[in-house]
């Protein structure tokens, strides 16, 4: 009984005592229970329920609905964004090391605001999967999709409890201005073949999400070799390690992705007899397997089936960015 006296009075003592008391009144905020509920219903929703419910059910058509909601995401990401830089990032707020302000002044109450409703953009960011439930993309709910989706309120939560401010919101500005271009790119894959032929950089964005996570460790992890303004050190490591992970998991499928499509560019230059070794050998007949491969226009079956993808799916997702070319 004395174990679990001391358990819950040093509890208490972290939450009431070394948490930020500006943000305990706030929606969400009292306790981190709530927020990890909310997370752990999305997983069963989208993992569980939601493919039970749409079993029997044809896949919604949401292009319109996801015109509407990527826009609101450009627009909320833009907001986000700028109230970031307003309130420190780009006025006062140093790079090096940056304290986070505890007081009541206005821009320490504009900045501690923005870090909660960052915190609750990504409750929004749940309508991504939802979409592919309603749409039956399962292929596209995988577990990192899941988890990073899940993970992420319960992260960001200890940070606007204890340090809505300072160093390490530095993740938030960058990954709110990643979201405006991300989310921009889902509005126009959603209107269709007329606009989605000029998405040729797509790509790109997975490129954008990885020097992301770098610049964040880079900024979290300087804190073990000088930290000045005595940011609490826990927070730092704690994003930074979020970052190294995200890192890899998004190289990865960067790599698998682009590798399979390099793959596919290979066997299209063997079929037209382009690759120097063997030319005779690499030419084939169009009454052969290989060229039923590929079509009077010079393109794979492989990235026909990637444009029949973009075309059909709409995804609302980072993950269609580069799953895309996997799964399909």
């Amino acid at each position: 009984m004395d174990l679990v006296n001391k358990v819950y009075g040093g509890w208490r003592y972290l939450m009431d005592d070394l948490s930020d008391p500006r943000t305990n009144d706030w929606p969400l905020m009292s306790s981190p229970f709530p927020t990890i509920a909310i997370s752990l219903t999305y997983a069963y929703c989208v993992k569980v329920l939601g493919p039970r419910l749409m079993e029997n059910r044809k896949p919604f058509q949401l292009r319109k609905v996801l015109i509407v909601y990527n826009a609101i995401q450009v627009v909320f990401s833009a907001w986000l964004f700028y109230e970031a830089c307003a309130a420190g990032w780009a006025t006062h707020y140093s790079l090096r090391c940056q304290p986070v302000d505890y007081s009541r002044s206005p821009t320490a109450l504009r900045m501690a605001r923005g870090c909660w409703w960052y915190f609750f953009s990504k409750f929004t960011e749940f309508f991504d999967t939802f979409f592919f439930i309603m749409r039956k993309r399962y292929d596209q709910v995988s577990t990192l999709h899941v988890i990073h989706h899940g993970i992420m309120p319960a992260s960001v939560w200890w940070g606007v409890k204890f340090t809505p401010g300072g160093h390490s919101s530095f993740f938030g500005l960058l990954n709110t201005f990643v979201h405006i271009i991300m989310y921009a790119y889902y509005m126009l894959a959603a209107m269709g073949p007329k606009v989605q032929k000029y998405l040729w950089w797509k790509k790109y964005l997975t490129v954008l999400q990885m020097i992301q996570f770098v610049l964040v460790m880079a900024h979290a992890f300087q804190l073990l070799f000088w930290n000045e303004c005595n940011f609490p050190s826990a927070f730092a490591y704690f994003i930074g390690a979020h970052a190294l992970m995200f890192y890899f998991l998004f190289s990865n499928f960067y790599k698998r992705a682009y590798a399979e499509r390099r793959k596919v560019e290979k066997q299209q230059l063997v079929a037209n007899g382009n690759l120097e070794s063997e030319p005779n050998k690499n030419i084939e007949q169009h009454s052969s397997p290989m060229s039923a491969h590929f079509q009077s226009n010079g393109k794979s079956s492989f990235y026909q089936a990637v444009g029949k993808t973009v075309e059909e799916s709409y995804s609302s997702t980072r993950h269609r960015v580069y799953v895309g070319a996997v799964n399909n």
